[in-house]
């Protein structure tokens, strides 16, 4: 067992929270009890998420996307009230990490969705505020498109959207977990790689096509999952707790 303030103060120093520009209240977003025993991983917050924390009887829950964000009401009525009462019933804290989880070098979700495909990291890429949340990657050696697919549906657990409108055989990729948007697509085609992966779908099929790029949609939720289900790992090994990934999946 764990003080609170001790996970807290590594997950902040580890990710580097305040040295990132985000949307996100990023940190821990609500405390509850001093001790904790039981963490639970997930990309989601929201009521659904609570309650099955509760259930897993889990002291802290950690997030990439946080119930406190810069654009939305802090006040705690209608379905903030709803969600928080939850964990304030059960003693639950909630530490949420927006882009600190993208772009971590180590463990974040950009990182880990080349090491999926077999790619290493080559250059940053996709900027924001003044710094990188993403990285280009390269093979080793051509790889097929088919491929990269069959690795992507079997980590993320779904059937990926392809546009196969490159080369058949892929040796540079950019990645961007969640939504890219067609800031990071177009990235992607300055960058001239031969593949593209995302999470939301684009509407940029005639433009990949005339381009000549490939693209892989993987979904926002899904391509998400990997950074916390590393951290989830690196927390148990770390310190005398029990860190679960539980996946809470949306479909988007």
């Amino acid at each position: 067992m764990e003080k609170l303030g001790k996970i807290v103060k590594f997950l902040d120093e580890f990710l580097d929270i305040k040295n990132i520009k985000d949307d996100s209240w990023n940190g821990l977003q609500w405390q509850g009890k001093d001790e904790v025993e039981k963490i639970m991983c997930t990309v989601d917050a929201g009521a659904t998420v609570f309650k099955k924390a509760a259930e897993e009887k889990a002291d802290l829950i950690i997030v990439h996307h946080g119930n406190y964000w810069k654009h939305l009401n802090p006040s705690f009525t209608g379905a903030n009230k709803k969600r928080l009462e939850i964990l304030y019933k059960h003693g639950i804290s909630l530490y949420a990490a927006h882009l600190p989880l993208d772009m971590h070098p180590e463990i974040g979700n950009n990182v880990m969705l080349l090491k999926v495909i077999g790619a290493k990291k080559s250059k940053p890429f996709f900027p924001y505020e003044g710094k990188s949340i993403s990285f280009c990657g390269v093979f080793s050696k051509k790889v097929k498109l088919d491929e990269v697919e069959r690795k992507l549906n079997e980590a993320l657990g779904i059937k990926c959207r392809v546009l196969p409108y490159g080369s058949e055989t892929i040796r540079t990729v950019a990645v961007i977990s969640g939504g890219g948007g067609y800031t990071g697509f177009n990235e992607a085609l300055k960058e001239g790689v031969d593949l593209y992966i995302s999470g939301d779908t684009l509407e940029v099929f005639h433009l990949a096509k005339d381009t000549g790029i490939n693209v892989i949609f993987g979904g926002h939720h899904a391509t998400e999952t990997l950074g916390v289900r590393e951290l989830a790992k690196v927390l148990e090994k770390k310190f005398h707790v029990k860190a679960k990934f539980i996946d809470i999946p949306t479909g988007l």
